[in-house]
């Protein structure tokens, strides 16, 4: 699905990446919201300021709120909306499991260090199976190899009160063939977001992997 192009908004990428993970085209976001799908493009690929009423409407459609939309929150933590009436936890087998851990992004691992358990986020990949990121030898997720640890990603959607979280038990090693660092590095979905020099790959082979998604009810 299209992605907005250089230029676009902070509003515009919210739009575009939430209408991405609800998986509709820009025609089935305008025939929800009413609009056209140019519009919905201009919103999307250049920095636009919509009226009140055409904002509410986008995001009722995207079921989530204008103030989202706008990043209201962006810098607190997720699940501060109120819990649904009727929520239903529920556990999710290997392989929801396994198709919601390879979406990527950004999961958690714990380490030991000196002074004391970490847990450090970090952006993955999903390669064989295994889950994989890249590191510096001198920062603290580099503590990791060589150790059973624990890797963690959820989602949170505010807008619905729904959720979902995988563990990832396993041993984490380092990765030193070059042939296999080569093709990490072009197969990785993204580069390390703390920039830098990060050229130490580790690969956590899960033990086990077991889930939990909450459901309003």
């Amino acid at each position: 699905m299209t992605r907005p192009v250089t230029g676009a908004g902070d509003l515009g990428r919210r739009v575009a990446d939430r209408r991405v993970q609800l998986h509709l085209s820009r025609e089935e976001l305008a025939e929800r919201a009413g609009t056209s799908p140019g519009y919905v493009r201009y919103l999307e690929e250049y920095p636009a300021d919509p009226g009140a009423g055409a904002l509410l409407r986008v995001a009722a459609a995207l079921d989530t709120t204008a103030a989202a939309l706008h990043g209201g929150g962006t810098e607190r933590p997720p699940g501060r909306g109120r819990a649904a009436s009727h929520p239903d936890l529920l556990e999710m087998g290997p392989e929801e499991c396994r198709e919601r851990l390879a979406a990527h992004g950004v999961g958690r691992v714990s380490v030991s260090t000196a002074r004391g358990p970490a847990v450090i986020p970090v952006n993955y990949s999903v390669v064989d199976d295994a889950v994989v990121f890249r590191t510096a030898p001198d920062a603290t997720p580099a503590a990791a190899a060589g150790t059973e640890v624990a890797f963690e990603v959820d989602h949170i959607d505010e807008a619905l009160s729904e959720g979902w979280s995988v563990l990832v038990v396993g041993r984490a090693q380092r990765v030193t063939d070059p042939a296999a660092v080569r093709r990490l590095t072009d197969t990785a979905y993204s580069a390390p977001w703390p920039g830098g020099s990060r050229d130490l790959w580790l690969r956590i082979e899960p033990g086990s992997v077991t889930g939990r998604r909450i459901r309003a009810g």
